[in-house]
């Protein structure tokens, strides 16, 4: 193949991929209009018309019909006869994409991710420009509810499903001292889903959440009442950078934050501080690949983009600033960890796509 061909070769991939790329976007564009007008959730009661969805969630029936005829195109909705009269068409929500969309405990629940690029990062781009043109970072809080609801929702499901058997089985010595109470600490707790999921696994310990985010802590008080056990976990908005405590908790936790914090050898340096002789912090972070590689598979990719778009922004709001961002490989971790006073960290043997786990030793 000549250079000329190569070339136009290539150009042509990238159009289609581009396209595509652009297809997808705008489709989760239309599925965010979903999600907070309530139509799927409208879906779930029955089939309906567009004049009868218009009714159950309050919009207007034309808007409306043009979504219903969207999402049937794009293969989200489906319809009982393409070939009737557009006012009499019958649209349903298959139950299985009704679980990805609105089932806040499914592991298929991935509808917080398309809320994140839609109605976080879309209205910060003209701050973004800024901060690359300034080197100045985005405070977390610029991004909105919908970030702080979709980063939120994204673990929910991990954190209730699977969260206690992990500790159960890749820290069974922490497992036997929690069976038996103690204290947690979860820095970085944001609403509080991880929290919650070790107070309920563990009835007889306590769990003290902090969490820079004022709104955040707001929203884990609320989420612990609402699921029994406010009793037992207690929320603040502290700045951990700072220790608030030493030396009494069984375990210290930070789970999918350590990337996004300025300092985060200050952080791990006041985590140890808390820990009670023997006991271990426990960091859950993305799993990147533990070396830069290009091209990238998709995990790669999206958390790249997140730290683009998110991640190092936000590390960058305060100064001084480590910059770390999403790709925060195991070495890195390793070195922060050692510079904060940790003997040993540890890759603990949990199996999931999207996030590493850490054992460090005081």
């Amino acid at each position: 193949m000549n250079p000329e061909q190569e070339r136009e070769n290539a150009a042509r991939g990238f159009a289609i991929r581009l396209f595509t790329s652009a297809v997808a976007a705008q489709e989760l564009f239309t599925c965010y209009l979903g999600l907070k007008l309530g139509l799927y959730d409208a879906l779930t009661d029955a089939p309906a018309t567009s004049a009868e969805l218009a009714e159950r969630a309050d919009t207007d029936e034309r808007y409306t019909r043009e979504w219903l005829e969207q999402q049937t195109a794009a293969g989200i909705l489906t319809v009982d006869d393409a070939g009737r009269p557009a006012a009499e068409r019958l649209y349903s929500l298959p139950p299985g994409h009704a679980e990805v969309l609105l089932a806040p405990d499914s592991p298929y629940m991935v509808a917080p991710i398309a809320v994140l690029p839609v109605g976080a990062t879309g209205p910060v781009l003209p701050d973004l420009l800024t901060a690359f043109r300034t080197g100045a970072g985005i405070p977390y809080t610029t991004y909105g509810e919908d970030s702080r609801d979709g980063h939120a929702g994204s673990n929910r499901a991990l954190f209730t499903r699977h969260l206690a058997d992990w500790v159960r089985t890749a820290l069974p010595d922490v497992h036997n001292r929690l069976l038996v109470g103690g204290r947690v600490a979860d820095v970085g707790c944001g609403a509080g889903w991880s929290s919650i999921a070790l107070a309920t696994a563990y009835p007889d310990i306590q769990v003290d959440g902090y969490d820079l985010d004022e709104q955040s802590v707001a929203d884990a008080r609320r989420n612990a009442k609402e699921h029994g056990v406010a009793d037992r976990v207690d929320f603040q908005v502290r700045d951990c950078a700072d220790s608030p405590r030493t030396g009494r908790y069984q375990l210290v936790c930070v789970f999918d934050a350590l990337h996004d914090m300025a300092r985060p050898v200050d952080v791990l340096r006041s985590c140890r501080s808390l820990l009670a002789p023997g006991a271990p912090l426990l960091v859950m972070d993305a799993k990147v690949a533990e070396r830069f590689t290009a091209p990238a598979g998709e995990v790669e990719r999206f958390l790249y983009a997140a730290s683009v778009l998110h991640c190092l922004p936000v590390g960058r709001s305060q100064e001084p600033s480590a910059a770390t961002g999403t790709a925060m490989r195991p070495a890195t971790v390793a070195a922060y960890a050692r510079e904060a006073g940790f003997s040993g960290t540890q890759v603990l043997p949990v199996e999931d796509m999207y996030h590493r786990f850490y054992r460090l030793a005081g």
